[in-house]
């Protein structure tokens, strides 16, 4: 006789694992803790505040948002702080307070809760939110600082001046040069102009390591899409530029690590099969190469990941395992 008491009946996939949306959302936090040190020893202090600025925004307009459709609050399985911290990571350390706060009520509210929230949102809340900002404040998201400027201020506006504004390397490769005074040394350290997640190569790649070490993403999607690039930049350098050199500085710099790692690999906003997140990063590696070499603006991760998270939908179909059977079944039915 079987013990029907020990029988435990789920809701689909019936998968019983210690693992929930929670934990999963907290070994990410962790794992973005590298970076955002790198960010406020780079840019100092504002970089945690707005970073927390930006964290307590994203619940709170969750919180509101629940409250409004009566339904239980969603914001203790970590996914908005999640959002949040990837939002303000997409940002300058330059900018105003208050712009996390709007980017936050964009992704939260618009491409979060409005389809239903976590696990049915079709692009990814913080890219949603950073596409948002980029057409609403285009100088404020391209306004960057040096590393190590002094003074400034925790809360108020940043007074740009010569002395402490400078380009990002990606800026030089757009125009098809390396950067000057940046080695590849910089930017693995992120010693280096940009937004405020983004700079560090080696602290985002230390947290991709923590998550394939935690079974939280796989290699699939991050390999796939950093090889993309690598491959093309060394085979297509351009000015003449050396190959080595020059795909090294494509893919240590930008948003390249950041969004292969941390945003391409968002489970609701990515392909389940492992064919399909192969394609998935090739094609995110494709486009962030074409939008960087022919596009309007130098970097095309977060654009590129945007428009492959539309297809998702189309590379799942196309990849999915055959039942076994399955030609057998159709070949009848047509005769």
């Amino acid at each position: 006789m079987y013990d029907l008491s020990k029988v435990v009946v789920t809701s689909s996939p019936h998968i019983k694992a210690e693992d929930d949306t929670r934990s999963l959302m907290l070994d990410v936090l962790i794992a973005l803790i590298p970076a955002l040190a790198v960010a406020v020893f780079t840019f100092g202090p504002r970089a945690l505040v707005l970073t927390v600025i930006s964290m307590v925004a994203c619940a709170v307009f969750e919180t509101i948002y629940n409250k409004i459709v009566g339904q239980a609050n969603t914001v203790s399985d970590l996914s908005c702080f999640v959002t949040g911290v990837l939002i303000a990571f997409n940002i300058p350390v330059a900018a105003p307070w208050w712009m996390p706060v709007f980017g936050s009520l964009f992704g939260i509210i618009v491409v979060k809760m409005l389809f239903g929230g976590i696990g049915k949102n079709f692009m990814n809340p913080a890219l949603g939110a950073r596409a948002f900002m980029m057409a609403s404040w285009p100088a404020l998201m391209t306004t960057w600082l040096i590393p190590h400027a002094q003074n400034l201020p925790l809360f108020g506006n940043v007074t740009v001046t010569d002395a402490i504004s400078g380009a990002t390397p990606l800026a030089a490769l757009k125009a098809g040069t390396l950067p000057e005074g940046v080695s590849l040394l910089d930017m693995l350290l992120g010693q280096t102009g940009g937004v405020i997640g983004e700079t560090s190569a080696l602290a985002l790649i230390a947290g991709g390591l923590y998550l394939l070490y935690r079974k939280v993403i796989t290699i699939n999607i991050p390999a796939a899409y950093i090889l993309t690039v690598a491959v093309i930049t060394f085979i297509f350098p351009m000015g003449g530029q050396p190959r080595l050199m020059w795909m090294l500085s494509q893919v240590l710099s930008g948003g390249l690590m950041l969004g292969a790692i941390f945003m391409a690999t968002d489970y609701v906003t990515s392909p389940v099969t492992a064919k399909g997140q192969i394609v998935f990063g090739v094609g995110c590696g494709l486009l962030t190469v074409f939008i960087r070499y022919f596009g309007g603006l130098p970097e095309g991760v977060s654009y590129s990941i945007l428009i492959m998270n539309t297809l998702v939908w189309a590379i799942d179909k196309a990849t999915h395992p055959r039942k076994f059977g399955y030609a057998l079944e159709k070949k009848k039915e047509a005769q």
